[in-house]
């Protein structure tokens, strides 16, 4: 399979490369077509840091088999003078070392485009129309490194040399990147070191440069970080006080946890070795989700991370914290199917799974982030929104933004304090003198709660699934059910005004609308320029970033003709969720551009089918 969305032997044979005088300027994509597990991601790191160290805008994805070795790989990474971090649609120049996908990944490749490869593989029999660059990459690789248990790690960085030589990459820059990536080995970074000067030596050498692209510095990048967001979304949950974290591994998410448990140790461990914390790795996810509503009834700041697999094993118990108001909160890094599908490509397709679920009415709180800073952030706005709400909050990224490294700003240092809620203590009960632990005394359906262990003989109450009345007592009479379902409905009403309110772009010049969120907002951020350039059509944009949805949605929807819904799932689940929400004369506004072939989404492919909805020629 190649990546770059060409149809196979669709490109004209005859078409004519790309003229080297005409230079593209910090504006292309380089995939590098590997082998799951020949340790190329340490040299794909160093091409993405190097390009970034120049100040460059620069985004890298992934694209990884579910098996453990042995399958084709490809990394993208995208430079863009403009900032766009979407991927683009087609690939500008491709590194083929994998003999077995060679011959599709040049195929796939649209006219112009450069190819590197090595040169026993002759592939430019395959195609006159695109730039090849033959490289003696065994040759070069035994030169280099003695050992040959180790060249085919080393075999890589002569690559990262070939590049570097052909787009003038700063050396400078590159040297930093490679030893900052092998900081605690110097042995290894001198070994990979060599590899990249004498792929950098080759190619000065014995290529003749004829293709446009070419990197040159900039300033772009001062002052920002890369990092992934599910590093980012662990961060935030150390910022934000979490105590208990149970956890299931499953691609996407275990980085979750595999990062946090890091700086866990790194920062709550006190001088005399005693942790602040505690780690629960449990035997299903079933379970783990138990144990973090167990946790939160108790008084600690409980997470844990899944996938869509795992959502659907939580149901149950995502259910009884609904109905008997336990805070937790859940990150979901969606994913594409079960493990027999597609684990590790992305998708936002767990949406309406997430927002109803569980048996019965059911509701639940989503926050969506869209960058990485957002999974930062959106952590730490879930401890305070679980505990504010008492109830779970389910934090939901993606594949593509979880696992992918992105540029940032930096991160702040959160100020405010913690928001733990209406928590009674011992001073508080003999003050009013009783308590109903589900009673609505402040008119925004929220009860106050006690822990246990406050020293107060009325503090006690049984906690209880949908059998309950105000005061915790148990009863199966119909009014008091109504009563406790009208309430929690209610308690969904106040989660709007909580919950983090969307971007909005309002141009003033249209009354067409698009609505996205997640990481599908970068390929239209991209695709709105691309409108604006190519079709001097202006539309008005608004990024989704929680359910329940703010009455900035509303007024969103209400104020334009039609409004587009761009989100990565087949089933349309955002259009979906805003019908449901919306008012009848507005949902029939709703329009959908859909992606789910498991890519993350790109911009191309948004703007195409906005047009042809459009019917503009």
């Amino acid at each position: 399979m190649a990546t770059g969305d060409v149809a196979l032997g669709q490109q004209a044979s005859g078409a004519s490369v790309h003229d080297a005088s005409k230079r593209v300027v910090n504006d292309f994509s380089i995939q590098v077509a590997t082998v799951n597990g020949s340790g190329s991601q340490s040299a794909n790191s160093v091409l993405l840091k190097s390009i970034f160290g120049m100040g460059i805008p620069v985004s890298g994805k992934n694209l990884f088999p579910s098996n453990i070795a042995g399958l084709p790989t490809w990394y993208t990474i995208r430079a863009s003078k403009s900032g766009y971090v979407a991927r683009k649609k087609e690939i500008d120049i491709l590194v083929a070392m994998n003999a077995e996908t060679a011959k599709d990944d040049i195929l796939s490749l649209p006219a112009g485009a450069v190819a590197i490869y090595e040169d026993a593989a002759n592939l430019a029999q395959y195609r006159n129309d695109v730039v090849c660059y033959p490289v003696p990459f065994d040759k070069l690789t035994a030169a280099v490194c003695p050992e040959a248990r180790l060249r085919k790690l080393v075999k890589n960085m002569i690559y990262v040399g070939v590049v570097a030589k052909l787009l003038s990459f700063d050396m400078t820059a590159v040297e930093t990147a490679l030893r900052r990536q092998f900081a605690k080995k110097q042995k290894a970074a001198d070994l990979n070191w060599a590899a990249v000067q004498a792929g950098y030596n080759y190619a000065a050498e014995s290529l003749t440069k004829h293709d446009p692209y070419v990197l040159e510095r900039m300033h772009a990048t001062d002052g920002k970080i890369i990092i992934d967001g599910n590093a980012a979304a662990a961060m935030g949950a150390m910022f934000a006080g979490v105590t208990v974290v149970t956890w299931y591994p499953i691609t996407p998410s275990s980085s979750v946890v595999e990062q946090l448990i890091d700086y866990l140790k790194k920062y709550r461990v006190e001088p005399d070795g005693k942790a602040t914390f505690a780690v629960v790795q449990a035997e299903d996810e079933l379970a783990a989700v138990g144990m973090v509503l167990g946790a939160g009834w108790s008084g600690a700041r409980s997470m844990t991370a899944t996938s869509g697999p795992g959502i659907s094993l939580m149901a149950e118990f995502a259910g009884l914290g609904y109905f008997a108001e336990l805070p937790g909160v859940i990150f979901d890094i969606q994913r594409v199917g079960p493990s027999t599908g597609l684990p590790t490509r992305t998708a936002q397709a767990d949406l309406l799974s997430i927002a109803y679920l569980s048996h019965g009415d059911t509701k639940h709180v989503m926050l969506l982030p869209g960058s990485v800073k957002e999974c930062y952030d959106f952590a730490i706005a879930a401890f305070d929104l679980t505990e504010r709400l008492q109830t779970p909050v389910f934090v939901v990224s993606d594949l593509d933004l979880g696992m992918n490294n992105w540029m940032s700003e930096p991160f702040d240092y959160p100020e405010k304090p913690l928001d733990r809620g209406k928590v009674l203590t011992a001073e508080d009960l003999k003050r009013l003198g009783e308590f109903g632990r589900y009673k609505d005394v402040d008119g925004d359906a929220i009860p106050y709660r006690t822990l246990p262990g406050t020293d107060h003989p009325k503090a006690a109450y049984f906690t209880r699934g949908s059998g309950h009345n105000e005061k915790a007592l148990y009863t199966e009479r119909p009014d008091d059910y109504q009563n406790l379902m009208e309430r929690l409905n209610r308690k969904f009403e106040t989660a709007r005004t909580l919950v983090p309110h969307p971007i909005v772009v309002q141009t003033g010049k249209s009354k067409v609308g698009i609505i996205a969120f997640g990481t599908s907002d970068f390929a239209v951020l991209e695709s709105r320029d691309q409108l604006k350039k190519e079709y001097g059509v202006e539309t008005d944009y608004l990024r989704i970033r929680a359910f329940p949805f703010t009455k900035e949605v509303h007024e969103f929807v209400a104020s334009h003709d039609h409004v587009y819904i761009v989100e990565q799932n087949r089933d349309a689940q955002m259009l979906s969720l805003l019908k449901l929400d919306l008012p009848v004369e507005d949902s029939v506004k709703l329009r959908s551009i859909r992606h789910f072939n498991g890519l993350p989404i790109d911009a191309r492919s948004v703007t195409d089918e906005f047009v042809l909805q459009e019917g503009i020629i």
